[in-house]
Order: C-alpha cells, then sequence, then structure tokens
C-alpha cells in the first residue's frame, strides 16, 4: 500500500493563487503569489512568517480580535485568489448559499476597528461560518490553528476508506443505507396514517355519504343560477319579448310593414336610375333579418315556462350546493377534491394492512443488503487498518520518531436488544445483534498514537501540538497523499526539535508530497529550504520610525546564499555558500 512518488507523477497545479495582507499587525501592505509545488518561507526569528499564516488562517474563518489591525489603522484585510476548478463539493456548498462558483474565487476578510469583521466569498457576502467551511475544504493547515483534518476525528474513517481503496464499497452502503432510511421514513408515516384514519374513519365515511348524496358537478352551480334568474324573471321576460315582437312584426305600422313599404319606394327608383339597385338588395336583406328576429323572439316567447315548483327545485338545489361550500372548501371544485381525497383515504385504510406488509418486507430485504455490504466494508476496514498502522509507524521512524506506536482503531457498538421489531430499523444487523449505524456504515474509527516507548496510545487530537505534531501530519500525510481530498497543505514550526540526517528526511518528505499538494511551509532548516520548488524571505525592516514586515521570493542566487545562512548563521562564508549549492545539488 505504499505511495508511489515517482518523477513521473505531474505537480500538482497551484491553489493558493495570491495572498494580499494589509494592515494586520507588523504588515503595512503585502502581496505574494505562490506557486505549485514545495513553497518554503524563511527568515529571522521575530521577522513575521507567522504573522502572515495567522492573516491566513483569519481569511479561513478564524475568530478575530481588533488588536489584530495595525495601529494607526482603521481596519485590516486580507485577501486570497484560490484555483478550485473541479471542487465539486466547494461548487455545492456555494450554490446552496446562492454564492458563484468560479474557477479563481477570491475569499476576502476585514476586520475593523469601528464595527464587526465582514467575509466575502467571490465578492458576495458571506458569515464566517461559511467562510470557515470553505476554509476546510481548501486548506489544511498544521500550527495553531483550527484547520488540521486529520485532527478532526470524524475524518479518519474517509481516510482510511480511500487509503485502502474501498470508498467505493462505502458510496455502495451509503446508497442502501439512504434507501432504507427512506422506507423507514415511510413506515413512520404509514404509522402516523393509520392512527389518524382510526380517529377520524367514521367522519370521512359521514362526509363522503353527504358528498355523494348531493352529487355536485363541475359547472352545476352557475347553470342554477343562471336557470334561477330566468325563472325568476318570467313575467318580465313574457313581457318584454311581447312588446319587441309587435314593434317588430305583430302592430300596425310595425317595423317589417315601414320595411316592405320603404322597399316598394325603392323598387320605384331603381326603375329610373341603376344607382339604386344595391339599396334594394340591402333592404330585401333587411327584411330578411326582422322576419327571422320575429320568428326568433316568438319561439322564445313561447317557451318561457311561468313554474314556480321548478324555481323551488332549484333555488333548493344551490341551497345544498352552499352549504357543502361553506363545509368543505368554499367552491365546487373544492367539494369534489375533498370526496376524491376522503375516497383515497378511505381505500388507504381498506387496504392498510397489505400495504403494511409489503413495506415490512421491502425493509427487512433492504436492511438485509444493508448489513451484508456493511459486514464486508468492515471486515476490509479492519485489515487496511493494520497495513495503515505498519506504514505510519515506518514513516515516523524515517522522520525521527523512532519509537512511535500508531493504531487505527476500528470499532462497532452493538446496540441493547430491540424491544417489538420495529423500533429500530435504521440499524445494521448481523448474526441476531443491532449495530450503531451512520451513512457510512457500523464502523467507528479512530486513529491513536504514542510518540515514545512506554507510553499509552492517545487519541491523535489529543497529542501536544509543535514540530512533534507537525511531522505525524507530515508523516499521515505521505501515506495518505493520494486520498487526501484537500489541495494545499501548510505546515508551521514542522522543524522544532530536529536536524541533520531527520531534516533531510523530512525535506524529502516534503518535496515527495508536493506532488500530490500545493505545500507551504515555514523553516529554519537549510535541508527543508533547500529542496524548495519556491523560495520566500520574510524579513522585519524599519521605515518612517515604525517596524514592518515585507516578504520577497528569491531569485536561484538569493536562495543560495539564504541557504548558507541558514545553516551558518548571519556569517556567510565562502565556504558556507559551497555547502549551500552541495545541499541544493546546485554542483
Amino acid at each position: 500500500m505504499a505511495v508511489d512518488f515517482s518523477p513521473s507523477i505531474p505537480t500538482t497545479p497551484e491553489v493558493l493563487k495570491s495572498l494580499y495582507i494589509r494592515s494586520h499587525a507588523l504588515i503595512n501592505e503585502i502581496e505574494v503569489a505562490f506557486g505549485n509545488g514545495l513553497n518554503v518561507l524563511t527568515g529571522e526569528t521575530g521577522a513575521g512568517k507567522s504573522t502572515i499564516l495567522g492573516a491566513l488562517n483569519l481569511l479561513l474563518g478564524d475568530r478575530a480580535s481588533t488588536e489584530v489591525v495595525r495601529k494607526g489603522s482603521e481596519k485590516a484585510v486580507v485577501e486570497g485568489i484560490f484555483l478550485v476548478a473541479g471542487n465539486k463539493k466547494l461548487e455545492k456548498i456555494l450554490a446552496e448559499n446562492q454564492i458563484d462558483f468560479t474557477e479563481e474565487l477570491p475569499l476576502r476578510r476585514e476586520i475593523s476597528t469601528k464595527g464587526p469583521s465582514r467575509c466575502f466569498i467571490n465578492d458576495t457576502p458571506a458569515t464566517l461560518a461559511l467562510l470557515s467551511s470553505v476554509g476546510d475544504l481548501l486548506v489544511d493547515l498544521h500550527g495553531q490553528h483550527q484547520h488540521q483534518s486529520l485532527l478532526k476525528v470524524d475524518t479518519h474513517i474517509d481516510l482510511l476508506d480511500d487509503f485502502g481503496r474501498t470508498a467505493t464499497r462505502a458510496s455502495e452502503f451509503e446508497r442502501s443505507y439512504t434507501r432504507l432510511k427512506e422506507a423507514a421514513k415511510k413506515l413512520q408515516d404509514l404509522r402516523e396514517q393509520q392512527e389518524h384514519l382510526k380517529e377520524k374513519r367514521e367522519l370521512s365515511a359521514f362526509q363522503l355519504k353527504e358528498i355523494d348524496r348531493t352529487n355536485p358537478s363541475p359547472g352545476e352551480e352557475e347553470e342554477l343560477e343562471q336557470e334561477l334568474t330566468i325563472l325568476e324573471n318570467a313575467e318580465k321576460l313574457y313581457e318584454l319579448t311581447s312588446q319587441l315582437y309587435g314593434l317588430l312584426y305583430e302592430q300596425d305600422d310595425s317595423l317589417r310593414d315601414q320595411v316592405a313599404a320603404s322597399s316598394q319606394i325603392l323598387e320605384k327608383l331603381e326603375r329610373i336610375d341603376t344607382f339604386f339597385k344595391e339599396p334594394v338588395k340591402e333592404i330585401s336583406t333587411a327584411e330578411a333579418v326582422i322576419d327571422e328576429l320575429a320568428k326568433t323572439i316568438h319561439e322564445y316567447r313561447s317557451k318561457i315556462e311561468f313554474n314556480p315548483e321548478k324555481l323551488e327545485q332549484v333555488r333548493d338545489r344551490l341551497g345544498q350546493l352552499s352549504l357543502l361550500k361553506k363545509k368543505y372548501g368554499g367552491s365546487i371544485e373544492a367539494i369534489l377534491e375533498h370526496r376524491e381525497h376522503l375516497r383515497k383515504e378511505i381505500t388507504f385504510a381498506e387496504t392498510f394492512d397489505e400495504t403494511l406488509h409489503q413495506l415490512l418486507e421491502e425493509i427487512e430485504k433492504e436492511r438485509a443488503t444493508c448489513s451484508s455490504i456493511a459486514a464486508r466494508l468492515s471486515a476490509k476496514r479492519k485489515e487496511v487498518a493494520q497495513l495503515l498502522n505498519k506504514e505510519i509507524v515506518e514513516e515516523l521512524g524515517a522522520l525521527g520518531i523512532p519509537k512511535a506506536t500508531f493504531e487505527a482503531r476500528v470499532s462497532n457498538k452493538v446496540l441493547p436488544e430491540e424491544k417489538n421489531g420495529e423500533d429500530r430499523i435504521v440499524v445494521v444487523k448481523i448474526g441476531g445483534k443491532l449495530y450503531e449505524t451512520t451513512s457510512k456504515g457500523m464502523d467507528t474509527v479512530e486513529f491513536y498514537i504514542s510518540t515514545n516507548i512506554g507510553e499509552d496510545v492517545k487519541s491523535l487530537p489529543k497529542v501536544a501540538s509543535g514540530g512533534e505534531i507537525s511531522r505525524i501530519m507530515l508523516a499521515l500525510k505521505s501515506i495518505l497523499a493520494k486520498a487526501d481530498r484537500l489541495p494545499l497543505l501548510i505546515f508551521d514550526e514542522i522543524d522544532i526539535g530536529i536536524s541533520g540526517r531527520i531534516a533531510q528526511t523530512v525535506g524529502m518528505s516534503l518535496k515527495a508530497l508536493s506532488k500530490f499538494h500545493q505545500i507551504i511551509v515555514i523553516t529554519h532548516l537549510a535541508q527543508i529550504a533547500s529542496v524548495a520548488d519556491h523560495h520566500y524571505l520574510v524579513e522585519k525592516v524599519e521605515e518612517g520610525g515604525r517596524a514592518f514586515t515585507r516578504i520577497r521570493k528569491l531569485a536561484p542566487g538569493h536562495r543560495v546564499r539564504e541557504v548558507a545562512r541558514l545553516m551558518s548563521g548571519a556569517e556567510i562564508t565562502e565556504t558556507g555558500l559551497e555547502g549551500a549549492k552541495e545541499l541544493m545539488k546546485l554542483k
């Protein structure tokens, strides 16, 4: 399971493209562009190297005090540009918070002396919690800070799965577990519906009977109201249609008679002048229209009903519909929807036992599948843990912790016996026993370590911080390099208490690790600085009676001098320069 660090592995592109800091502690204003591979920061003690990382921590969601604002300024500003193409988790969390995802993602933090701090993601205001969540998906920073993924126990199971290539099986389990949860939720809903139906079954049956007895139909109310209006106005309709029929056709000098007389005159005029040919046709049409209209009015009048009994029936029917509307939703459409709902409820109640039986069979089948996957996954994890333990111990020995003990503990928790067979559905069941279960399986994974012979192992998050913990992280990262999903790793204080051969081993481990991650490391050791892909010098200078920190990238010649300084101190000799070149393999 050893990680292959062969030169053929391509170098990972940079993640933190640039960092801008203004008015933060000793920093007046700096901007630095980081490269891919291994980025090393060196400088005298107190120059401000850790101040730069402190500012980066603010950008990643650490809480801040106004004390970090440089004297004479109103606010400190930290901004970083991160290259995040392909980071699906980050894309998802930004989408959930209505923030645009871009391949170059700017993060910005402002600490003000006159108000609350402000956070921005892609120039959009964001909460500190969201900024911290984004930071956790980008950076693993080892020092006095919170972005140490390996110090978060809930990440250990994922790292073990990735190391052992069991992530596919873990995903298979999660899908089965999700289906089991969904089936359990259906069962819960079914039980709740059953209780609800028991309480209102008689009421539902009564309501359905009442609606069916009246049996309303779509559009019926509008038709009845129109019919009611006609029946209530039968006398007026008869009176008006009689009057109209008389004017059109029946009376002496009716409109029909006048048009006929006019037609005769026009015919005489046409015989004298053909100009009146068209008016003759038009008045003939008018005669036909009047005849048809009079006929229609006469027929309508003959059908008018004077029917008090039918009038009362229509009023009674409208009254029934009105009562139903008041009870069941205010409209005929609402009554019909309620009737359909009642029918479904009653049908559901009648077939409940069959539905319940089918769902319980589905649950047992899915739980059997889920349990089978979980058992195989757990066995594989325990096997993989032994391999990881061995490789981590070997790596720690190479990094100067030769008596270390490392344990990736895979444990399971048996639950008390089930009471009724259905109170614990979403759990793994193996050999008649129920096991505490999460979406990751039946296992809990936690890393334990002891760095001294004779000492008991302790949970990794409880190990003291400092150079030792950074080397432990480096060992873990080196073994888990291909598995780790965080693109940027930062190491502070990694060289405390080491020198010579161990320092050189640490440097080579960092170099190998930089093929998989962009790495930024603060160091005082020439052995580590000598293998840098990009070397930055952090200095404290004075100007205008005030001290401030600056950072600059070293050109090859200046790199040699800085490595020589780290080897021999402030006085750089020719021998020191030659030694630096040899260490950097420039000869």
